[in-house]
């Protein structure tokens, strides 16, 4: 009978040391935990019993070794789920499942921006300059608190290499650039020329024929790049600044600027290396956030004078 007695008990000690492994912790909302680089399961279970995530470190350390697996714990930050049982935790500790978080860089955005919003992440670490520009490709890119600036920076311009690995050789015969920087300049290009996505092959098509043309492109953006890197202007440009002469403004040079002025989305590197089968060489706003098109200079000055008067009727001018 005692023999009976003493199996019961401890049948149901070991019933109970089960449940506190396999049952709920004492997490009643989810919550954040941070592992920082370096840190021992037993310097994580007397954290998890000081933030009463568990009620006792021993417990905890002596079921993990008994039930738990033997791989390491990894660094990082956790959210751990209301009612995670002990090992839940413990897996995912091992498993390294922690919380991402998540940095836009949109179609178009110049590397001084790009810059700005890396360093204005507070989650993340280190120093980086000021990347090339067009060297990122414009996308969410994902991340961990207390990566390095730098680590997610390259995953950026990893992106973009890959994506003209990519995009490079399914190139349309006989377009207006014979090489991948030349592309990427004219994208970049086309990406601050319209913000209508249905029109960026079009645009493409008539920056693509004024350069085969050798004519000036007299893209608006390119007088900006060298003022501003890329930021906004924030009022009209000057007759002066039409007229100066440097490596990017294309009203006074022929040919393309000698490097990207924003960072260019796929869309608009795909619009390059397959534009638009147009004569337009001409285009200006048309009042809708478009442009009309246009391909003489007359047909044209019919559509400036069309704008100029919706300008007047806006009190724009």
């Amino acid at each position: 009978m005692l023999g009976a007695v003493a199996a019961l008990v401890i049948a149901a000690a070991a019933v109970w040391f089960a449940s506190g492994w396999f049952g709920s912790a004492q997490i009643e909302e989810d919550t954040p935990f941070i592992v920082p680089s370096g840190s021992t399961l037993t310097s994580v279970a007397n954290r998890m019993e000081d933030e009463g995530v568990v009620a006792s470190a021993d417990a905890f350390l002596l079921r993990a070794k008994i039930f738990g697996g033997g791989a390491p714990i990894q660094a990082g930050e956790f959210l751990l789920p209301a009612n995670a049982s002990q090992s839940q935790i413990l897996d995912m500790f091992q498993s390294g499942d922690v919380i991402r978080r998540f940095v836009t860089i949109p179609e178009g955005m110049p590397s001084i921006l790009v810059w700005e919003r890396l360093m204005a992440q507070e989650h993340l670490t280190g120093e980086i300059p000021v990347p090339q520009e067009g060297s990122v490709l414009p996308d969410t890119y994902d991340f961990e608190r207390g990566e390095e600036r730098a680590a997610v920076l390259a995953r950026m311009q990893a992106a973009m290499q890959n994506y003209l690995a990519e995009a490079w050789p399914r190139r349309k015969e006989g377009i207006a650039v014979d090489n991948v920087k030349d592309a990427l300049i004219l994208a970049s290009i086309v990406e601050k020329e319209t913000g209508v996505p249905e029109e960026r092959r079009m645009v493409a098509g008539l920056y693509s024929n004024r350069l085969k043309d050798g004519m000036l492109l007299q893209a608006d953006p390119t007088i900006i790049y060298p003022i501003t890197k890329g930021k906004p202007l924030g009022r009209r440009i000057r007759q002066s600044e039409i007229a100066a002469v440097n490596d990017y403004n294309t009203y006074s040079m022929v040919g393309l600027p000698k490097g990207p002025i924003t960072n260019p989305g796929r869309e608009s590197i795909a619009a390059v290396l397959d534009p638009e089968a147009t004569e337009a060489r001409y285009m200006v706003a048309d009042g809708t956030g478009g442009h009309a098109f246009a391909e003489t200079l007359a047909e044209h000055n019919t559509n400036v004078e069309k704008w100029f008067a919706l300008r007047r009727e806006r009190g724009e001018m």
